[in-house]
């Protein structure tokens, strides 16, 4: 009994973790989301309402979007919000679900942690290239890849743990990838 009130008690403390990670990932998205807006709003006033010499705006807009879409992804994680196929998944025995949600949330892992790893060398390489309308190097822009990546093993790890331990209790818990 006691193993599983552990179990149930270090699941609900990965979820608090995952949860809280996720709400400031969201709350850093929403941020750049509406300054994404203000920008692109900007553009289109200054060219068809009063011309203004600012040319930044395309620049800023494309690597905004950039960091909000790959930041989201971590979020997403922590809800299960990703598409798969549940049809199939579901109609699998209780062990074969659970060892194929480890087999996809293994790969997921690997897959975020090669692009961490090949993130950080795109971001070494841009120190070298500056944007077009800037001029600023590419650094900034491109570390949107590693970063996203770390959120996505972090946040991957901690859902991944939790349902397994959620799983080990409830056998019947239906978790899809």
């Amino acid at each position: 009994m006691f193993q599983t009130e552990g179990r149930v008690a270090l699941s609900d403390k990965l979820d608090v973790v995952s949860q809280r990670m996720a709400r400031l990932t969201d709350r850093t998205c929403v941020v750049l989301l509406v300054l994404l807006v203000l920008d692109v709003w900007l553009g289109v006033f200054a060219r068809y309402v009063w011309p203004l010499p600012i040319t930044f705006m395309e620049e800023a807009a494309r690597y905004l979007m950039i960091w909000v879409a790959l930041l989201a992804v971590s979020s997403c994680i922590a809800k299960r919000e990703h598409i798969g196929m549940q049809v199939l998944f579901v109609m699998l025995p209780a062990p074969a679900r659970r060892v194929l949600l480890a087999l996809v949330d293994g790969l997921g892992l690997v897959f975020f942690l090669l692009l961490l790893f090949y993130g950080i060398g795109m971001v070494e390489r841009g120190a070298r290239v500056t944007t077009m309308i800037y001029g600023i190097s590419k650094q900034l822009p491109f570390a949107a890849v590693p970063v996203s990546a770390a959120f996505a093993v972090v946040q991957l790890a901690l859902v991944a743990s939790r349902d397994q331990l959620r799983l080990s209790v409830q056998r019947d818990l239906v978790v899809c990838p």
